[in-house]
């Protein structure tokens, strides 16, 4: 049995018997949701039903959809969420995992009469062993709250992003989160010793359990990390840790164009362990300063800043790093900069970059998340400008993004003048012009925020038909009735 998502009060061609069915079909199955529920668990579920809640809870950071939900599913066990699938299973009812909501490309969006579940209420770290340096926790949790924990533990989560402070472990996992400490660290795929899963059928699979070795056939493990939710819903993680870093200090470079920031990154890595390496623009750095109050860094103004990160563990490391600088100087790849000095000074710089994407959000800016191998970065780039100036020389556009493993983040902002809906059709237009200019470089049309709804139309821009239909043939093993997240990635 194929999901059938057909409870969507959008319908706009219902007579009113028909629209009066409608809603008697969606009263009746939420409340079978809350008897099977209550069956199920010997307790009142946490179901939700009103404006507020389904707007809420029905959508991500994307503000190109309308959310239209069935209903909202609070569970607080892994048994409540194995009912919830079986159910949605039997009545043909899509699911739609929420975690933070702070997706970017609408992954977490319910649009079609589909039932939100929502894992706020699974939001307990349940198990610590400081000898293998693992921590257990429900999927709910806050990204920040692990850090804290961690950081309390004497240990250290280096998955880091801007919204820590309201993203879910869980929705991070789905995703495959990366932030700013990948080029160092590497993704949240590298920081998952075991996972629970329950499937499309309301299996509970418990996978790999902590091992560090278990080469024992396919690692299914990994299948669902990244999978957005379609396979099957994350109810457990157990998360590795590392040691804490020690003396971090920040370097804030000004650059006068890409070339120089990625002859600054040859420079400096190869002579320091760098934890960090971030660049930005100009006109990035200028809303910054205009809307957080933070003052500029620089003496001197440049169209590109490198933002780089290290352990500044001795005054040799501290005099490396200086002498480095200086040699940047001297190439003319540098044309101002700053070291930091004391914590604040650290936390200040990082500013500059880290409160970016929440500055320019209330100009609606429509995101492209995009990666190369490191090394055509300036190429690229100056190719994906040109495309779009002389597409929209009117749009304002900010770069910012992960130079140091190849992730640029472009946001096209819009206009106050122009409606959203036609904002988004140009700026989709302007996608599949850019989508081709990665296409050639050989990179991703998504780096780390996942394809989602946003941008299913562009998969095969990275992936190959074969990969595709390898990937419908993977879901639907795991999701024989397509009730996981339906439409996302791909339509099945």
């Amino acid at each position: 049995m194929r999901t059938v998502n057909a409870y969507n009060d959008g319908q706009m061609h219902c007579s009113t018997v028909e629209k009066a069915a409608i809603t008697m079909k969606k009263e009746q199955l939420i409340e079978g949701l809350a008897n099977t529920l209550a069956a199920a668990t010997g307790s009142t579920p946490h179901l939700l039903t009103d404006p507020d809640s389904l707007s809420h809870y029905g959508r991500d950071w994307t503000r190109f959809h309308t959310p239209a939900p069935l209903a909202i599913v609070l569970p607080a066990s892994i048994e409540e969420v194995q009912a919830i699938v079986r159910f949605a299973g039997e009545h043909g009812i899509g699911l739609v995992p929420s975690g933070g909501r702070t997706g970017l490309s609408a992954a977490a969006v319910a649009t079609n009469g589909e039932l939100v579940v929502a894992f706020d209420k699974m939001n307990n770290i349940t198990e610590f062993n400081p000898i293998d340096r693992t921590v257990t926790c429900e999927p709910g949790v806050i990204t920040q709250q692990l850090q804290q924990f961690a950081e309390e533990s004497g240990l250290f989560y280096p998955v880091d992003f801007a919204s820590s402070g309201s993203s879910q472990i869980g929705g991070n996992i789905s995703t495959n989160a990366g932030g700013v400490k990948v080029i160092h660290y590497g993704m949240t795929r590298d920081w998952v010793a075991g996972l629970k899963v329950v499937t499309g059928t309301g299996e509970l699979l418990e996978l790999n359990k902590g091992l560090v070795k278990n080469n024992t056939g396919y690692d299914l493990q990994q299948l669902f990390v990244g999978a957005e939710g379609t396979l099957g819903f994350i109810v457990e993680a157990t998360m590795r840790l590392a040691r804490p870093p020690q003396d971090l200090t920040v370097l804030m470079l000004g650059a006068e164009n890409m070339d120089g920031v990625m002859s600054i990154l040859e420079t400096f890595q190869r002579e320091l362990d760098l934890t960090a390496f971030e660049f930005f623009s100009h006109e990035a750095l200028a809303k910054v300063i205009e809307h957080s109050g933070i003052r500029q860094p620089l003496e001197s103004a440049t169209p590109f800043y490198a933002l780089l990160e290290f352990e500044c563990l001795s005054e040799a490391v501290a005099g490396k790093a200086m002498t480095l600088f200086e040699h940047c100087l001297e190439k003319g790849w540098v044309l101002d900069g700053v070291m930091s000095q004391s914590q604040q000074q650290l936390q200040n710089l990082w500013r500059c970059r880290e409160d970016i994407s929440e500055v320019i959000s209330r100009w609606t800016p429509y995101k492209n998340d995009i990666s190369v191998v490191v090394s055509k970065v300036p190429a690229c780039l100056r190719e994906i400008e040109t495309v779009v100036s002389r597409a929209y020389p009117d749009f304002e556009i900010i770069w910012f993004g992960h130079i140091g493993d190849g992730n640029l983040h472009l946001n096209i902002l819009k206009p106050e003048s122009l409606e959203r809906d036609e904002f988004l059709s140009q700026c989709h237009r302007v996608s599949r012009q850019i989508f081709d200019v990665v296409q050639r470089y050989g990179g991703s049309v998504s780096a780390e925020h996942g394809i989602g709804l946003l941008k299913k139309a562009y998969l095969t821009y990275t992936r190959s038909p074969t990969e595709v239909a390898l990937m419908r043939g993977i879901k639907n093993v795991f999701d024989p009735h397509g009730i996981m997240n339906p439409g996302k990635i791909f339509d099945v």
